[in-house]
């Protein structure tokens, strides 16, 4: 413990004399309450283990005795232990790291029962240094401890917290695959089929996600439900439409009304939400300036976030470039889309024009012959066919257009044909 209230004063030990930070913390706990007693009666072999603890610049910590009683220096306050400091001085491994300690038991046990040494490499720990289990990475290695030649006294780690590096690596994959399966998506139902996939692959970061993108064709603040990832699409958590900007007693029309873009989750939009997701943030899908779209937003991106991680800055800039990433596919999509629709036009165009063009053709012909004298029965009749003909082209033609306005499927029955006297009969009528 710390020097407040009636602790004993601090240590004359030349052990801790001179030094500052973590060796001052030290020189103010009670040994003599621990079972290793008062430090001038240390072993050696701790003091020097101590010794050399304090002056090291790498993150340390270590154990020793039968409880494993807690030293460790300046670095690993800072990186790791965080606001157990100075608490943690001098108090067993098992009540500084109760909520870790099953998950090292192996290790420790490797360490004090065989005098091995240990190796983890971005090992996942869940430690609760800020009242709150934080989804942390470490890389460290145990270490046995010995007192002149005697049997294993306790255990030295040396680590390194991984959590930032294993963080970005994780998330600029998934943006990775975001960025590619965006690119690849040329329908509004291909971006949303990705974002559901890719999305669904992103858990821990983001334990659930709501895609909404406006709908003129039912409001300009309307938005229809897109892609729904990690929550019953059909549930009460993800109601088919939402009114953008306009305030709503209900999950999550309430978020996507608010101002505000880091909302808690409340107990009614708990349902059938992750259990690992406390918190909302709520991004408008907003294109660029340079887009060439108006600047409004198209639709909204409503995330869950880790109850394990702080929404920090990395975090929040991540949300930002999954919410950009989404946008562009969106934007790029419609694009295709719009395209298309030009390119059937075209087509629809020429498609009609070739049909047409042959009626003229044999209207005039028609016309011609009368002045002239008529034509004989079996060539009239051959003309009266190829008009029918053309007609029902056209009528096939019409049919086709209407269908593909109301986004049904076109119905064709496949049959052999002589494709010769296709190709002579299309010439013919050109």
């Amino acid at each position: 413990m710390s020097q407040t209230g009636d602790a004993p004063p601090e240590s004359t030990d030349p052990l801790f004399a001179g030094r500052s930070g973590v060796a001052r913390d030290m020189a103010a706990v009670d040994w003599a309450a621990t079972p290793l007693g008062p430090s001038p009666t240390w072993p050696s072999g701790l003091r020097d283990v101590v010794r050399v603890l304090l002056t090291s610049r790498f993150s340390m910590w270590m154990a020793w005795g039968p409880e494993l009683t807690m030293f460790y220096n300046d670095e690993y306050r800072d990186a790791t232990l965080r606001r157990k400091h100075p608490w943690a001085l001098g108090r067993p491994f098992d009540e500084v790291w109760a909520e870790i300690r099953e998950v090292l038991t192996p290790q420790i046990r490797t360490v004090l029962e065989d005098g091995e040494a240990t190796w983890d490499e971005d090992l996942l720990l869940f430690l609760e240094r800020y009242g709150w289990p934080e989804e942390t990475y470490h890389t460290f290695s145990y270490s046995p401890l010995y007192d002149e030649g005697g049997p294993v006294q306790g255990l030295l780690c040396v680590v390194a917290e991984t959590t930032e590096r294993v963080l970005a690596e994780r998330r600029m994959a998934f943006l990775r695959d975001l960025a590619s399966a965006m690119t690849s998506a040329r329908s509004i139902g291909e971006v949303t089929a990705a974002a559901r996939e890719v999305l669904g692959g992103a858990r821990r970061d983001l334990p659930f996600g709501l895609l909404y993108l406006l709908d003129p064709a039912v409001g300009p603040r309307t938005a229809r439900l897109a892609a729904a990832v990690g929550v019953d699409a059909d549930g009460p958590g993800a109601p088919a439409t939402v009114e953008l900007g306009v305030p709503g007693r209900t999950w999550p029309s309430a978020a996507v009304a608010s101002s505000r873009r880091l909302l808690p989750l409340g107990e009614e939009a708990r349902a059938g939400m992750p259990e690992d997701c406390d918190r909302v943030a709520v991004v408008p899908l907003t294109p660029a300036t340079t887009s060439g779209h108006d600047g409004g937003p198209i639709g909204v991106l409503v995330v869950g976030l880790s109850r394990y991680l702080s929404y920090d800055d990395r975090y929040r800039d991540f949300v930002a470039l999954v919410a950009g990433q989404v946008t562009s596919g969106v934007l790029d999509a419609r694009a295709a889309e719009a395209d298309r629709q030009r390119q059937l036009v075209a087509d629809a165009s020429h498609e009609l024009r070739t049909p047409l063009t042959s009626l003229r053709t044999n209207l005039d012909l028609l016309t011609q012959a009368d002045k002239q004298g008529g034509l004989s029965e079996s060539s009239r009749r051959e003309l009266m066919a190829d008009v029918r003909f053309q007609i029902e082209e056209l009528t096939t033609l019409v049919g086709d257009l209407v269908a593909l306005a109301r986004d049904e499927p076109l119905e064709r029955a496949v049959e052999p044909v002589d494709l010769a006297e296709v190709t002579s009969r299309a010439v013919e009528r050109v």
